[in-house]
């Protein structure tokens, strides 16, 4: 097949995404449900992905493959600031050629489209084929219910990575620690209270993460299991930090080269831990990896802008006709301020994210 004919087939399926009920419906959820939190966004996008495995009508791998790539597209347009809904697209991706491959595996042999003859898998077919890609056209009776099985594992990974995170929590936190934190971030909140459950006594320091403050509301959640907490203001976050002894920190999602985007102000903290020689920690379950690569300097890629009224009141006329007032939401923070990376599959350096990202997805998935 031609690279127009394949481009036409895929042209097909966006066609008909783009005007699919189940799909636009999705996306009108997405738009409304602002505050919806990153794992919930996970489950929902999964969820539908999975329906479309199911109730929608196709043959082969390459079939499913431009589905939900055509879904795909249409479901990034409405949030296109959530990595979360990106990363599950490309895993489920993944998971289906997975499903492929063990189909193919099971009959002993390899894909015709990749190899032109059938031989034996071994580790040097492998490298010798590695520039040639699976056509994905065989029908399997059984790809449907491997896919469906391996879709539903992902889904309970899923709904374990808060606890399984929590569970590494003794490892990483000691008796009479003093901690410091950012902001509100869930998995950490649940990191540190599982810590104090089983037995460990320190102290918290929350940095309120203006201007949204978030930060209150973690200290109160922590105050309320018995830790020892303090807020502090953002600007007392380096004159504090001489007596911190590992920040641990929440974030939105972990870039391809091991760096964050995080909640504004991460990375002025982790340059305050760097100069005191005071270990970072990121908490983050593993559909936060998203196989993109960012940059400081590049704040369009990937930054969002809250609204100025939390930075200065619109009662301010005067200075809002000669100032330009920008709330952005998200820091980047490069790799090499982070310390250790600590999600559901246990701790990692960020030097091997891109060993992770060859793991959970394919290389032809990073772009839709």
């Amino acid at each position: 097949m031609s690279d127009s004919e394949e481009l036409s087939e895929q042209e097909v399926y966006d066609a008909k995404m783009a005007t699919d009920t189940d799909i636009q419906t999705f996306k009108t959820t997405l738009i409304r449900a602002a505050n919806m939190a990153s794992s919930a966004l996970a489950r929902a996008t999964i969820l539908l992905l999975r329906d479309l495995v199911v109730k929608r009508r196709w043959q082969t791998a390459r079939e499913l493959l431009q589905l939900i790539r055509a879904a795909g597209r249409q479901i990034e347009t409405a949030r296109p600031g959530e990595s979360v809904i990106g990363n599950m697209i490309k895993r489920v991706l993944r998971l289906v050629r997975d499903a492929y491959d063990q189909c193919v595996r099971a009959e002993g042999l390899v894909d015709e489209g990749a190899t032109g003859v059938l031989v034996t898998q071994s580790l040097q077919n492998n490298f010798l084929q590695a520039e040639k890609e699976a056509d994905y056209k065989r029908i399997f009776k059984n790809l449907k219910n491997i896919v469906i099985e391996k879709v539903n594992d992902l889904l309970e990974e899923l709904q374990n990575t808060a606890h399984d995170i929590a569970e590494q929590s003794l490892e990483h936190i000691h008796s009479n620690e003093v901690i410091m934190t950012l902001g509100h971030s869930k998995t950490i909140q649940a990191f540190l209270i599982a810590a104090h459950g089983k037995g460990r006594t320190f102290h918290v320091i929350v940095a309120e993460g203006a201007p949204t403050c978030d930060g209150h509301a973690m200290a109160k959640e922590l105050a309320s299991t018995g830790i020892e907490t303090t807020v502090i203001t953002d600007a007392a976050i380096y004159a504090i930090m001489a007596r911190v002894n590992k920040v641990i920190i929440g974030t939105s999602a972990v870039m391809a080269d091991g760096g964050l985007m995080a909640q504004n102000g991460a990375h002025g903290m982790c340059m305050a831990a760097r100069a005191h020689s005071v270990p970072v920690l990121v908490g983050a379950g593993m559909f936060k990896l998203c196989p993109r690569y960012l940059c400081s300097y590049d704040q369009d890629a990937f930054n969002s802008l809250g609204c100025p009224s939390a930075m200065a009141s619109f009662e301010d006329a005067i200075m809002s006709e000669k100032v330009d007032c920008l709330n952005p939401l998200f820091d980047y923070v490069p790799p090499d301020l982070v310390t250790l990376f600590i999600s559901n599959l246990g701790g990692n350096a960020p030097s091997y994210v891109y060993r992770l990202l060859s793991e959970y997805y394919h290389e032809l998935d990073y772009e839709l």
